[in-house]
């Protein structure tokens, strides 16, 4: 399976943005996550969702960001909320297997928040 996220882009503190993930092949039973990479770190798991819709989230986006899946349609969407500076990075997604990504990664989009 190869995995696309695009909706990236540049917004300003305290705006939103929607981000989506389109898989090539079905992803119905997978646990999905998105995950941020900002320079100098190694990528972080910011949100998860089960394939029953279950969501876990890190204590940095908690209450900002949602996480949701279309089954049907092989896609997992991120709506970001009250953006923040140090949101800004590079986002990808993937399957989720053994608290570990699964696929090798495909190609992430680019969220720059100013302040």
């Amino acid at each position: 399976v190869q995995l696309q996220a695009s909706g990236g882009g540049l917004v300003q503190a305290g705006g939103s943005l929607r981000l989506s993930c389109a898989a090539s092949g079905t992803i119905r039973s997978n646990v999905m996550g998105w995950y941020r990479q900002t320079p100098g770190t190694q990528r972080e798991l910011v949100a998860a969702v089960t394939s029953g819709g279950n969501t876990n989230y890190a204590d940095s986006v908690k209450g900002r960001f949602t996480i949701s899946r279309d089954n049907a349609k092989n896609t997992v969407s991120l709506q970001m909320d009250s953006l923040k500076p140090e949101d800004t990075g590079v986002y990808y997604c993937n399957r989720i297997w053994s608290n570990r990504p699964y696929y090798p990664w495909g190609q992430g989009t680019l969220v720059t928040v100013s302040s």
